[in-house]
Formats: C-alpha cells, sequence, structure tokens
C-alpha cells in the first residue's frame, strides 16, 4: 500500500491565494510519484474554534467534527502544509486544526510550504513548527527560499510591498 501525504492547506480567508499554492503544490506532487497525495482544505472542515473539553492526548472526543477530523489527520503517513504568512505568524485556522488532536499527528514526517507576507513567507514555517502541538515529529533544519522562486525585492528607493507572486517561498520544517 503507498504512502498517503496530505497536503493541508492552512488558511480559510476568503480572497486566499492557496488555492493556486494548492493546485500548484499538488499537480507537483503527484507529478513526483512515490505516494498517494490529497489536498486537505480546512475551508472544507468548518471546525470552529476549539471547542473539545478534554485533553486531546486522551482521544475522548465529544464532537462529531473532532472525531471526523482526528480519523482522516490518522489515515495519513505524513503531511505537507501549505502556510501563508499572516501577520508574521501563520494562521489562527491551522493553529486550531493542529490543536484539535494529538496523537494522530504523532510519529509522521511533516513539511512546510509557506507563502506570502512581507518576506515571502519566511516567518510563518518557524511559528508554525515552534508551535505545533507534536514535537514528535521528525525535524530537520529549515531550507532556504528557492533562488528561482520570485521574491518581494523592493528597489532602494521604493516603499517595501508584499511578493505579488503566489509562489513566493518554499520551506522544509
Amino acid at each position: 500500500m503507498p504512502l498517503r501525504i496530505a497536503l493541508i492547506l492552512g488558511s480559510t480567508r476568503p480572497g486566499r491565494r492557496g488555492d493556486q499554492i494548492a493546485a500548484w503544490a499538488l499537480k507537483a506532487a503527484r507529478a513526483h510519484g512515490g505516494a498517494d497525495y490529497e489536498l486537505v482544505d480546512l475551508a472544507d472542515h468548518n471546525l470552529g474554534n476549539l471547542d473539545e473539553p478534554g485533553n486531546p492526548n486522551l482521544q475522548q472526543y465529544q464532537h462529531d467534527h473532532t472525531r471526523a477530523w482526528g480519523a482522516l489527520i490518522d489515515s495519513f503517513d505524513g503531511y505537507v502544509f501549505l502556510v501563508p504568512e499572516y501577520n508574521r505568524s501563520y494562521p489562527g485556522a491551522l493553529k486550531n486544526a493542529l490543536d484539535y488532536v494529538y496523537r494522530e499527528w504523532n510519529d509522521k514526517a511533516a513539511g512546510i510550504i509557506s507563502y506570502g507576507g512581507w518576506v515571502a513567507g519566511a516567518r510563518a514555517p518557524k511559528h508554525c513548527g515552534s508551535s505545533s502541538p507534536n514535537s514528535r515529529w521528525p525535524r530537520s533544519a529549515p531550507s532556504p527560499p528557492s533562488p528561482h522562486t520570485p521574491r518581494s525585492t523592493p528597489a532602494p528607493s521604493s516603499p517595501r510591498r508584499a511578493s505579488t507572486s503566489p509562489w513566493a517561498a518554499c520551506s522544509t520544517r
């Protein structure tokens, strides 16, 4: 049975660029092969703010949406998080989705593709990786943005502006 890898779209914001990033990442992953890749869009799961009264480590979920989320996350062998940079960090919707369950994430590979913001998404992976609920993800050193990826580099006399490229940066964690 091939590995199952989830590409988790970490933004639920209307007008997000994540749909473009997700389409590109899913196409690239499937072209690479080696696993079955599936897009998991947080906007499709209506998790809302964390509403489980118990510790997720105990897996005593009281809500159907949490049980469904836990079963979905547990069904994958690894994850690639598609993470926009919002306010120098990553979206609250992703943090919430990470916090809903715990054991389901354990001992599985995880990577991050980041984009957006003033610095082409460079800060989002650091925050996402350091505040993830799971210290049991295998870790690797962050990769710098690809030199072949467009980045926001304002001219010396121009005001600083965000990148207009949806492919602003790629990092792994």
